[in-house]
């Protein structure tokens, strides 16, 4: 009876290249592909028989995580041709998705034609429907829209509901998008600069760095969202405070031209 998997002198498992292919989900043909591609580091002979271990299978995984992010064999074949081991090249990508990984924990909504009309009334024009449309917060669907923020949404049609008209909650939206998109701008300037440096030079990054970047950048995720908030609040306070002191000096004024 064959051999169905044996041990290395590590006592990990080994696979014969069928089983390999099989454990990775992909076929022996296309195992064969990537060992030409020089995608896969060479396995231990044994006589004619060619082993794989743990590290073979976890660098097909990793590739095939490579791919379904879109990044091409071409760039996959660069990325571990530079001298990447398998387990920095992993690291990378847990880098690569701590940074472009959603920033946002916003949950999509789908409302229907009957009742956006029931909720929005004769302020559900054209006009409103294309200016969601060009911020990017809709699309527009036969039965009715998909709003990319049920937070948004609510918020919306709450203000719609005192009596603002959705024409000024959308124009206030478009200013605030500008806005924050220029916050967005000063920490992703923060993050590149004082962090992410060493990845703009040409060569390796030192074995464990990536990790740590990593690390840095999930610890940094939050203290955006809490700078931003914190500052938001105490502009608030200071802007209504002058509003309302100004809404004083002027009804002080009206009562002193009257008297």
């Amino acid at each position: 009876m064959d051999k169905v998997e044996a041990a290395g002198e590590d006592g990990q498992r080994e696979f014969r290249v069928e089983e390999l292919a099989k454990a990775a989900e992909i076929t022996t043909r296309t195992l064969r592909f990537y060992r030409e591609r020089k995608l896969l580091q060479p396995p231990r002979r044994e006589g004619r028989i060619a082993w794989y271990g743990e590290a073979h299978l976890a660098r097909l995984r990793m590739i095939a995580e490579l791919l379904e992010r879109g990044h091409t064999l071409g760039g996959i074949a660069e990325l571990i041709g530079a001298g990447e081991s398998g387990r920095d090249v992993a690291e990378l990508i847990g880098l690569e998705a701590a940074l472009i990984g959603p920033w946002s924990d916003e949950t999509p909504v789908h409302l229907g034609w009957d009742e956006l009309k029931a909720t929005l009334g004769d302020q559900l024009t054209e006009e409103n429907t294309a200016e969601s449309l060009a911020q990017g917060f809709i699309t527009v669907e036969e039965d009715g829209i998909t709003h990319v923020s049920r937070r948004l949404m609510d918020a919306t049609t709450a203000l719609v509901a005192e009596g603002v008209p959705l024409a000024v909650v959308l124009e206030a939206s478009r200013r605030t998008q500008e806005h924050v998109t220029a916050i967005a701008d000063i920490f992703t300037s923060l993050v590149r600069e004082h962090l992410l440096g060493a990845l703009a030079v040409d060569h390796p990054l030192p074995p464990g760095e990536a990790a740590k970047l990593t690390e840095q950048v999930l610890r940094i995720r939050p203290l955006a969202r809490t700078v931003t908030d914190a500052q938001f609040a105490l502009a608030m306070d200071r802007r209504v405070h002058a509003e309302y002191d100004a809404l004083l000096r002027q009804r002080m004024e009206q009562q002193e031209d009257g008297g």
